[in-house]
């Protein structure tokens, strides 16, 4: 069995009889109850026509913590923990002012809420069923302090003064191969697809991130591996400076971050 098809066949066990995965090399004679059997053959199923699993289990972990997880968003990636990452090695003030564009199910806001209990974070979304998600989640969480509200971009944002703007939106061009394969076919296009080979919001939150942050404030944007020089270029032009791009973990350019050298 390959090893991730392996790994996917003891999450989706561990999940029916809810035990950890280290329960099958302790109690490996173990027989399954007719009833676990035909749950764990209905997943495994699932699982076989594609559907993630994640969305199987309801569940997906990000930043070593529990996220639920359904269709309505983006299912929590590990490249998107780098974002975290840089974010939280920013010398950002004590109580810096954080706002998380196309928050899904809140991940980011609220792995950095997690880390930084007085930074004070805001995390919007378009979607009204991503925000009850990601409600739920900092309810889960008890990460009270983070705000979540619906709004496309910055449309509901009455805030300016921002320290930093955090985004992972839409970046895939419409004809990625990519779009049919994996996970994706399961999420929704809208969190996934953008016009302009995939820069068109990237494009958008850069030039509109200049009203809302303050001066020498950070914009940190997650985009996709060959658009690093593409979202340099345009914080460039929009005028920010010290612009950087860093790997994930698998070596891609994945996030591009820079300083707004001036108040629009």
């Amino acid at each position: 069995m390959h090893e991730s098809a392996q790994l996917d066949a003891q999450v989706l066990l561990g999940y029916v009889l809810d035990k950890p995965r280290s329960y099958f090399y302790t109690w490996p004679e173990r027989i399954l109850s007719e009833e676990a059997l035909q749950s764990y053959q209905k997943l495994i199923a699932q699982r076989k026509q594609g559907v993630p699993v994640a969305h199987l289990i309801g569940e997906r972990e990000f930043w070593s913590l529990p996220f639920y997880v359904n269709s309505s968003t983006l299912i929590p990636r590990p490249a998107t923990e780098s974002l975290v990452e840089i974010v939280l090695n920013l010398p950002l003030p004590e109580q810096a002012r954080l706002l998380d564009l196309g928050t899904g199910t809140g991940a980011i806001a609220l792995s950095l809420a997690h880390e930084r209990p007085k930074w004070r974070i805001q995390g919007l979304d378009q979607s009204e069923q991503a925000i009850a998600l990601a409600r739920k989640n900092k309810q889960r969480l008890k990460l009270e302090q983070v705000m979540l509200y619906q709004s496309s971009w910055f449309d509901q944002v009455t805030e300016q003064g921002f320290d930093c703007i955090v985004s992972n939106p839409p970046y895939i061009d419409q004809d990625d191969v990519h779009l049919q394969q994996g996970d994706v076919r399961f999420e929704p296009r809208s969190a996934l697809v953008a016009a302009d080979q995939g820069l068109s919001d990237l494009q958008h939150i850069v030039w509109q991130s200049r009203k809302y942050l303050l001066s020498q404030g950070y914009l940190v944007l997650e985009h996709g591996y060959q658009q690093g020089k593409a979202v340099q270029s345009l914080m460039e032009q929009a005028g920010f400076s010290e612009i950087k791009t860093l790997c994930d973990a698998e070596g891609h350019s994945r996030v591009t971050f820079g300083v707004l050298a001036e108040k629009l």
